[in-house]
């Protein structure tokens, strides 16, 4: 350990950049979110029971089969439909919950109109993906009747490596401006930090972010020809000096190397055949006892609401689990960053940045259960006990 240096000190140190105002705000702000979380959940039942008890889809279903067309259209119809008038019932708790309460927090300064024009554009490329997705599922539960819970948990691993490579490429474009880094500092730092551990270097972009919210954030996505390295232009808005670049850069491409993205498929797999298998054996229960009147079994896509009902629930209560393996993997990244690029300052300086969002100190069981990172507070004390071992990096000039 360096003489002298006290890793707990420095780590409070940190966290007391902040005034204690600010830490209370975002502990209201952390804490809120989880009945967010809770209220979103019976909102979504909510939602469902209602298309349940309409009948519409059994109707909608009903109409396109007259037409003596195949299951596929009559999915994709019925799936579609439910999807745009779920979408449109929750559309008051969605402003509520992602534009009223983040702008009361601050956390953004986008107007309503904006929102809402980004939400419709949401909408919509979310009902092609729900289609799609829905459609495959249905022609598994009908070709496989007995195991299509396990062909379907494949599907969706595979689907979510697919959705990351075309999401930097054709989705992102859709809601924000990427723009090649300009030469100088930053952008020749990334590059030799990308060329050190192997990481593709000719997309270096700096992306409108603050248009839908002041959090300071980067990322690394897509995979192989589709990867690239995306900084929010917030980071220097909040004025991020290179260390901080090296800190937080340095962490993304951490899940990049990692292999995070495929460890995430993996899990997503796994979690999907426990899911599915469920929904598989509680399916005619739930079907009976939510009054789903005309569906006609599992197979049947107006039942797609009880499907989400039963989505909905296990996701509640699988929360702690999934949330447990994220951490794993964003603490992964920290070390990956703290290894190869030893900023633990600028990793420190960054994170406590990230506080007005995310509270610093939750106690044990409250990050267990709704934490998908670290707590900042035991973050930054990891970054600090890497100081405490380490010789410094070279001093990092300003960024902006």
């Amino acid at each position: 350990m360096a003489q002298g240096f006290d890793p707990a000190a420095a780590t409070a140190a940190y966290l007391a950049t902040l005034p204690p105002e600010a830490h209370a705000k975002a502990t209201a702000y952390t804490q809120g979110g989880h009945w967010i979380l809770l209220w979103g959940t019976l909102v979504s039942i909510l939602v469902s029971w209602v298309v349940i008890r309409s009948g519409v889809l059994v109707g909608v279903r009903d109409s396109v089969e007259k037409r003596r067309s195949g299951p596929w259209l009559a999915v994709a119809v019925v799936v579609a439909v439910d999807t745009l008038i779920e979408a449109l019932l929750t559309l008051p708790w969605d402003a509520y919950a992602h534009w009223w309460r983040e702008r009361s927090y601050g956390l953004t300064s986008r107007q309503f109109s904006g929102w809402l024009g980004q939400q419709g554009l949401s909408i919509a490329i979310g009902a092609v993906e729900v289609v799609i997705l829905f459609s495959l599922l249905y022609f598994l539960i009908r070709r496989f009747r007995r195991t299509w819970w396990a062909w379907g948990s494949l599907g969706v691993a595979i689907g979510f490596l697919v959705m990351l490579l075309l999401q930097p490429v054709v989705i992102e474009p859709l809601f924000n401006s990427y723009k090649p880094a300009p030469p100088g500092a930053v952008r020749d730092e990334i590059v030799a930090m990308a060329k050190q551990v192997g990481v593709p270097s000719d997309k270096i972009v700096i992306y409108d972010g603050s248009k839908q919210s002041n959090r300071y954030t980067a990322n690394v996505a897509g995979l192989f020809g589709t990867a690239r390295v995306a900084m929010s232009d917030v980071m220097f808005k909040k004025d991020a000096d290179l260390a901080e670049v090296r800190g937080v850069v340095g962490h993304e491409m951490g899940h990049y190397v990692r292999g995070h993205i495929f460890i995430m498929a993996a899990e997503y797999g796994l979690f999907a055949l426990v899911v599915f298998l469920l929904i598989d054996r509680l399916f005619p229960l739930a079907a009976r006892l939510l009054g789903a009147k005309g569906v006609r079994g599992i197979a049947d896509p107006a039942g797609l609401p009880v499907i989400s009902i039963l989505l909905a629930v296990v996701a509640f209560i699988a929360t702690p689990l999934v949330n447990t393996a994220s951490r794993w993997d964003e603490a992964d990244a920290d070390r990956f960053s703290l290894e190869h690029f030893n900023e633990p300052d600028g990793l420190a300086k960054a994170l406590v940045k990230t506080i007005e969002y995310r509270a610093a100190t939750p106690s044990k069981l409250e990050e267990l259960i709704f934490y998908d990172h670290p707590a900042v507070g035991t973050r930054v004390r990891r970054a600090m006990d890497w100081k405490a071992t380490h010789p410094p990096s070279p001093p990092a000039a300003n960024a902006s």
